[in-house]
């Protein structure tokens, strides 16, 4: 992977641009919201995204309270942590959407709702990781992890239920070539996300290995007393 970094790095850069010129420039006009409608292909991306990294924070947790080995745990953090990082792009377009769209920045719909809270898990869960000393700090938040990733099927399904009548819009037809710049911005977000994913991966094992070097250490001098 580290070979291929350098090149996996480039392509992502392109994405996004090409994705930019995609949003900006190829994408149709909406008839209802006008140029305002284009922040959908940062918005809808920076969701499924967030999805993404749930789910793989999710599947890390539960493999950690089996086999306890720092890269899954390590993996679990890294994806929690570039989780939040789009969870709050989702939350900040969405909020300059409504604006708008609404006339207001915030309502407590139950769409925004479910996706507020799942951002407040998540970083519930960096904060536990950050300031609890505790050895099984790591179990913790994996329990916390399992049991927070329940929300993210509630909040897709939020503007699916029946007696839906909140202020996000349920789930409508767009032309085929809103759909096709949609795709290349999911593309382009994606390879962010793996790419930054990666190097918060890298980092994490890093600092694993330093701190197990150095309780290996604290351990010798005590030995050679015995």
């Amino acid at each position: 992977m580290k070979k291929y970094f350098p090149l996996f790095a480039i392509l992502v850069a392109v994405l996004l641009s090409y994705g930019l010129y995609e949003a900006l420039l190829v994408a149709p006009r909406e008839q209802t919201m006008g140029d305002m409608q284009r922040i959908f292909y940062y918005h809808f991306p920076s969701a499924i995204t967030a999805f993404a990294l749930c789910f793989v924070n999710f599947a890390a947790s539960v493999v950690y309270l089996f086999n306890r080995k720092p890269a899954v745990d390590a993996i679990a953090l890294s994806s929690a942590e570039v989780g939040v990082v789009f969870c709050t792009v989702m939350l900040a377009t969405g909020i300059l959407w409504a604006k708008p769209a609404w006339g207001t920045w915030w309502t407590w719909d139950l769409r925004l709702t479910t996706a507020l809270i799942l951002w407040l898990i998540y970083v519930s869960y960096l904060l536990l990781r950050r300031f609890t000393v505790a050895a099984d700090a790591p179990v913790m938040a994996a329990v916390l992890a399992i049991f927070g990733f329940a929300d993210v099927p509630l909040v897709y399904m939020a503007i699916r239920l029946k007696n839906y009548r909140g202020n996000h819009p349920t789930p409508v037809t767009m032309a085929p070539i809103m759909w096709h710049v949609t795709f290349w911005n999911l593309a382009a977000w994606v390879g962010f996300a793996l790419l930054i994913f990666w190097l918060r991966y890298q980092l994490e094992r890093v600092r694993q290995q330093t701190n197990e070097l150095h309780a290996t250490q604290q351990l010798e001098p005590s030995e050679v007393t015995r």
